[in-house]
């Protein structure tokens, strides 16, 4: 079984992981309502997609 000879450094280590992140998507907001919505995607709060009715929102 193969063995590493010498000691990886904790920058060498970090190096490795610099793209290992946490990355929040990007959100437009959506023209109708003005609430925060994933783009290319109808908005969840009033079911408008591109100016249309797609998905019927039940009002709580």
């Amino acid at each position: 079984m193969a063995l590493p000879k010498r000691k990886i450094s904790k920058s060498r280590r970090n190096k490795r992981r610099a793209h290992h992140k946490v990355i929040l998507p990007g959100l437009s907001l959506c023209p109708q309502c003005n609430e925060p919505k994933l783009p290319h995607r109808a908005c969840l709060m009033c079911g408008t997609y591109r100016g249309r009715k797609i998905i019927k929102v039940e009002e709580v």
